[in-house]
């Protein structure tokens, strides 16, 4: 094992996730207390036949960049929880690298453009990919989850500040 960095990557955005959030205060933290809130998608127009066959999904993952925030930690106070976490076991924003990822309900595909719903993701956000979800796959009921298991069931009705901006 060793501490020196690997290589630098690059991302090229596919698209723009679009939503009614404009600030990072007062959002939803998960997609869970994002229930019904409409979004869409925007894919650029070289990519389009990459969603061949998406609309037979019901939920998709969403991965993309947090530009918004500008700071990482290895610890951090999540929005669920008094007590500093480790990073690596929250799911804050303020990563080493700042990667978000929701899912969020596929409503409908009308050329480049998604429409979604469950979105807790802020207007504007560059989109780096999109994976369909698959309950066979992504859905591990019963299994532990840490700290989360007691307060989890919060995240319907917490919203972000802007502590990690």
């Amino acid at each position: 094992m060793h501490d020196a960095p690997g290589p630098a990557f690059s991302y090229t955005p596919i698209g723009t996730i679009h939503s009614q959030f404009t600030d990072i205060a007062g959002m939803p933290i998960q997609p869970s207390g994002a229930r019904g809130v409409r979004g869409t998608v925007e894919l650029r127009s070289d990519l389009f036949g990459g969603l061949a066959d998406l609309d037979g999904f019901s939920r998709i993952i969403l991965i993309y960049a947090l530009h918004q925030c500008t700071g990482s930690s290895l610890t951090v106070i999540p929005f669920l929880d008094p007590l500093p976490r480790g990073i690596f076991a929250t799911r804050s924003p303020a990563r080493p690298n700042a990667i978000g990822l929701s899912v969020v309900r596929l409503v409908g595909v009308d050329g480049c453009v998604l429409t979604i719903e469950d979105v807790d993701i802020l207007d504007g956000t560059p989109l780096l990919d999109i994976k369909p979800y698959v309950p066979a796959f992504d859905a591990y009921p019963g299994e532990r989850y840490g700290w989360l298991e007691h307060v989890a069931h919060n995240a319907q009705h917490t919203r972000s500040d802007d502590r990690f901006r």
